[in-house]
């Protein structure tokens, strides 16, 4: 995701770690049930959106998070765009209904990992502009990131963990105004299904777990 000049480095850390602590919902879907991770993800996304849509009307939940939340949020979440936290919920949701276990896993996987990775190290030495505010570094940062944890989900073969890294890094760096919590996980995802469905996973199909 583009680092937004307005908001502060220490901001964008907190910010991180933060999206960094969204990788509860990899880790307990590979705990739980399919219905299990389905109910949870639906209740904390509508949180999410609720309380975004408290911002948006000025409602009073607003005014007891806004204290927490407005340091951290970026210029077009100001403006009326729903936060990360909105999106990467629901996305996750998609993610979860729509492919196998392990390929919904290593797609959620992906965006938490490789956008923190590329939103630090590109804030932090990006040096040289790829697209917009992107830069080589971040993207590197990305990529390898994401190659490295890909190897650490069990079950994704390594030609789908390599092509679906390449996707994730290719998607966030051309995301733009698109929110790559959305993006990423989703297309990155949908490649995956298709190398392994091409390596001759039966079991490689779109809303598997309803089979």
């Amino acid at each position: 995701m583009n680092c937004d000049p307005m908001i502060p480095l220490r901001a964008e850390m907190i910010r991180k770690g933060i999206h960094l602590f969204a990788l509860v919902i990899p880790i307990g879907y590979s705990l739980v049930t399919f219905p299990t991770a389905i109910a949870w993800l639906l209740a904390s996304a509508l949180v999410a959106i609720i309380i975004d849509i408290s911002r948006f009307r000025q409602w009073r939940l607003w005014s007891w998070v806004s204290w927490l939340l407005t340091p951290i949020i970026r210029e077009h979440e100001v403006k009326g765009g729903f936060t990360g936290a909105s999106y990467i919920l629901t996305t996750s949701l998609i993610c979860v209904l729509l492919f196998p276990k392990t390929i919904a896993i290593a797609a959620i996987v992906f965006i938490i990992i490789g956008d923190t990775a590329a939103a630090m190290i590109g804030r932090l030495y990006g040096q040289h502009k790829l697209i917009g505010k992107k830069s080589v570094e971040g993207s590197a940062a990305c990529f390898v990131s994401v190659i490295l944890v890909s190897f650490l989900i069990p079950g994704l073969p390594w030609q789908a963990a390599i092509i679906g890294a390449f996707t994730a890094t290719v998607v966030e760096a051309l995301s733009g105004k698109f929110d790559d919590n959305m993006t990423v996980p989703i297309i990155s995802g949908a490649v995956m299904l298709l190398v392994m469905h091409l390596l001759g996973d039966q079991q490689a199909v779109f809303f598997a777990a309803f089979q």
